[in-house]
């Protein structure tokens, strides 16, 4: 059951990143980024800067979709900065 929240977690961070960052890459690439984010938004804020909110990223909640956004954003940021996204 975790699994599927995650794919619905991660497909609602994702698709929020998306609207954000003004890319449309469809559903699959919307989860992929979201778990992804949600998991680079826990390590840059959580690990590297110490926010305690941020070991929520990725679960639903407010701070947890704020800060898996936040991740996902700079991902989506990172894939345009290389290309792969436009």
């Amino acid at each position: 059951m975790g699994w599927i929240i995650a794919i619905i977690v991660g497909g609602l961070i994702g698709w929020l990143a998306s609207k954000v960052m003004g890319t449309s890459e469809g559903i699959i690439a919307n989860i992929i980024v979201g778990i992804i984010g949600s998991s680079l938004g826990r390590w840059i804020f959580g690990d590297l800067l110490g926010i305690g909110s941020a070991w929520k990223a990725g679960s639903f909640s407010l701070a947890g979709l704020a800060f898996g956004v936040l991740g996902a954003v700079i991902l989506l940021w990172i894939l345009k900065m290389v290309g792969i996204v436009k």
